[in-house]
């Protein structure tokens, strides 16, 4: 009875496989006229070698040239019909809210459609982030929708290499450039150079060098969270009092806290985008496993000493950054600079980026995102150079500069008072 009741199953089986076979035949003979460099990374993938076919990820209503529409584009839920704990930890993480922190920034309907939904400036990054239906629709409209799938970000289609995304260069189109150099500032460091030589087989395959996804995705995690977040502010407001009064001042000019410390509704969006960690326990979670993972090649010692650096230095930039940023304020505050109508605060609105109005306002953004990012970064980072040179110091220039315009513009209008 049991051998009569396993054949059917043992038929249907090798029945659906060889449907499954001759299907991913008919798309290969076409695509390898038309695409051909998509069916060899297919061909060299574990979805072939496990019989997953074009049908799995895009539909099966696709069958000639005439009817291209009908092929689906992929989305985190789909892969997640195989990979269902990596979906579930990439959802949970900061890269799946990447693109709502995108559309969530002030001015970001100011730049051209081929840089945000074109996906050729901000959104060719942040594109990793979960879109939702309305996103969908708008980015369809612009095309067939590519750029939905967020996890061949990393893994790259249509190969989705493992061992690619494994690569701290997987890491490297992204995090490199003008606000966040990591790639730059890991390559040079001790960390980046070992593993390069490794990677050059200079150093054995043994050698103790770390990754990007060493530190960043421990375990294989895609949740991808650090402890100070994107823009190094978090809650609640440290012990020191220097420091409250400088984060505040921070957080003011970031529109999420009001002229008198209350939250404003902008402090929902840095929640749902997960820029910054809001409590002590969420903060000293993501802490706790940094140091975990800094001791499996340095002391426990070692590796808290060295994390604590990088809060001292955080503390030391915002210092000078709130210095420039009351400069500015005091500027609206006396009527000497016009605040820009779509400010809602009496601050100086730092993610307004490059369309801030003026020039003394341009350069408070280029101190905050491009060198108070480069200090904090540079340290946590183990580059000394980026940390000092293209960070600490470029951001004393910076307040120089901006002390002396302020002085200049409120000297002018006492001349022309006079």
């Amino acid at each position: 009875m049991a051998r009569l009741t396993i054949r059917p199953i043992l038929i249907l089986l090798l029945s659906l496989i060889f449907v499954s076979a001759a299907s991913a035949q008919v798309c290969v003979e076409c695509h390898k006229k038309i695409t051909p460099g998509i069916v060899n990374d297919w061909q060299l993938s574990k979805h072939s070698k496990n019989r997953i076919d074009c049908s799995e990820c895009h539909g099966d209503q696709h069958k000639s040239a005439q009817d291209v529409p009908k092929a689906k584009i992929p989305t985190p839920d789909t892969c997640a019909n195989c990979h269902e704990a990596q979906v579930k930890q990439f959802k949970a993480g900061k890269h799946a809210a990447s693109w709502a922190a995108m559309k969530a920034m002030p001015t970001i309907h100011w730049q051209p459609m081929a840089l945000t939904e074109g996906m050729k400036g901000c959104g060719g990054c942040h594109k990793i982030g979960l879109k939702s239906e309305a996103d969908i629709k708008e980015l369809k409209k612009e095309g067939a929708g590519f750029g939905l799938a967020s996890c061949d970000a990393c893994h790259t289609r249509h190969a989705f290499s493992v061992k690619e995304a494994k690569q701290p260069q997987a890491c490297q189109t992204c995090h490199m450039g003008f606000d966040h150099p990591q790639w730059e500032m890991y390559s040079g460091s001790k960390h980046g150079v070992r593993y390069l030589l490794k990677q050059n087989k200079i150093l054995p395959e043994t050698i103790a060098a770390p990754t990007c996804q060493t530190c960043h995705m421990q375990g294989g995690n895609h949740g991808v969270r650090t402890a100070w977040g994107f823009l190094a502010v978090r809650l609640p407001m440290p012990d020191d009092k220097q420091w409250i009064g400088d984060r505040a001042t921070i957080l003011q000019a970031l529109g999420v806290l009001d002229p008198d410390g209350k939250p404003t509704a902008r402090l929902d969006v840095v929640k749902a985008a997960d820029v910054a960690r809001l409590t002590q326990e969420d903060w000293q979670r993501e802490r706790d496993k940094m140091v975990k993972t800094c001791n499996r090649c340095h002391s426990v010692n070692f590796a808290k000493g060295e994390l604590t650096k990088g809060d001292q230095m955080i503390k030391e930039a915002d210092h000078l950054m709130a210095e420039a940023i009351r400069a500015v304020a005091d500027l609206y505050k006396d009527g000497i600079l016009p605040k820009p109508k779509n400010y809602a605060y009496p601050f100086p609105d730092l993610l307004t980026f490059h369309d801030a109005p003026t020039v003394i306002e341009q350069k408070l953004f280029v101190m905050f995102l491009e060198h108070r990012m480069r200090t904090f970064q540079g340290t946590f980072h183990a580059n000394p150079d980026y940390a000092f040179w293209y960070g600490w110091s470029e951001m004393q220039r910076d307040l120089t500069e901006i002390k002396t315009m302020a002085a200049e513009m409120r000297e002018q209008i006492k001349k022309e008072k006079k």
